[in-house]
């Protein structure tokens, strides 16, 4: 009977000690440290401190409908009704998102920028990989239409969770903007788990997904199985420009490939030759400007002339 019950307590700790690394891992994942990107921005060239202050722009704190503030940056040089909103990616913040701006900025569209929840100065205490996020961009989308006016001309940029939490928001909540580029994004957070769970531990996941799952659903009250952009994606009918880099092996392109595949209506897809997981403009800065152009052109300039 000891015996039994040894055994029993060792399966129990063991089950717990998986369910929390597990669900750590997920909900409180290292963040960059923000001295970091900004230093990694400056010396990559896509920040400049002096063109950066220079624009037109003002602090703007968004109520998340989950009690926190979330900082947003609203940039505008141009009078116009066109803006874009840009969603940066797990463990970044919005000076991430600057680079992205200033390639709309120079496009003749205003921008605003933001922090996730729990990443630069957005309050919130853990990350959900587009769970709770999708709701906090639909705060941003709702406020910036109700400062600028319904006639908006708006899109959306999304990088990697950034992405993922865009085509969450368009599929699920509502269908806000008049385009989207969705940047490296995942199809289905739950296959995107076991990748990195075969790739980083070598181990198969089909036993620690479950358990994770359940401590999660605890934790943080959703599931993994609740973050699936490719089962929301037929819902989104305003066009999409869909981009990954070819050597990504941490978000892989064929999650992109899927989404392509899946999303109905006006849609694009650009694979980088160069770069390797959120690189794809970093690396392939021209290629990436001229399918953005293209892809304005296309779907967006001609039916929403100014």
């Amino acid at each position: 009977m000891k015996k039994a019950f040894r055994t029993l307590f060792i399966l129990l700790f063991f089950w717990l000690a998986i369910g929390l690394f597990f669900t750590n891992r997920i909900m409180y994942m290292k963040k960059k440290d923000e001295d970091f990107i900004l230093k990694r921005e400056k010396e990559a060239g896509r920040f400049n401190p002096d063109e950066f202050e220079s624009l037109p722009k003002r602090d703007v704190d968004i109520p998340s409908p989950f009690g926190y503030a979330i900082k947003a940056l609203l940039v505008e040089p141009h009078q116009t009704n066109r803006y874009v909103i840009i969603s940066h990616g797990v463990t970044e913040n919005k000076m991430n998102s600057v680079k992205y701006m200033n390639l709309f900025l120079e496009r003749g569209f205003n921008t605003l920028i933001y922090d996730h929840r729990r990443h630069g100065e957005s309050g919130g205490k853990t990350t959900s990989y587009g769970h709770y996020e999708k709701f906090d961009l639909k705060a941003v989308v709702d406020w910036l239409k109700q400062e600028k006016g319904s006639d908006l001309l708006l899109g959306i940029h999304g990088e990697s969770m950034g992405a993922a939490t865009m085509l969450l928001y368009a599929g699920l909540l509502e269908d806000g903007a008049d385009f989207y580029i969705a940047d490296c994004p995942f199809s289905d957070f739950k296959d995107q788990v076991a990748h990195l769970i075969k790739r980083d531990f070598k181990i198969f996941p089909g036993l620690l997904l479950p358990i994770g799952d359940a401590f999660l659903r605890l934790r943080d009250k959703y599931s993994i199985r609740h973050v699936s952009p490719i089962s929301a994606i037929e819902n989104i009918k305003h066009p999409v420009l869909f981009i990954h880099s070819q050597k990504d092996d941490y978000i892989l392109p064929s999650m992109t490939h899927d989404l392509f595949e899946q999303k109905k209506g006006p849609k694009m897809l650009y694979i980088a030759e160069e770069g390797v997981h959120a690189q794809s403009f970093n690396e392939n800065p021209d290629d990436y400007k001229r399918v953005v152009d293209e892809f304005l052109e296309k779907y967006v300039l001609h039916a929403y002339p100014c």
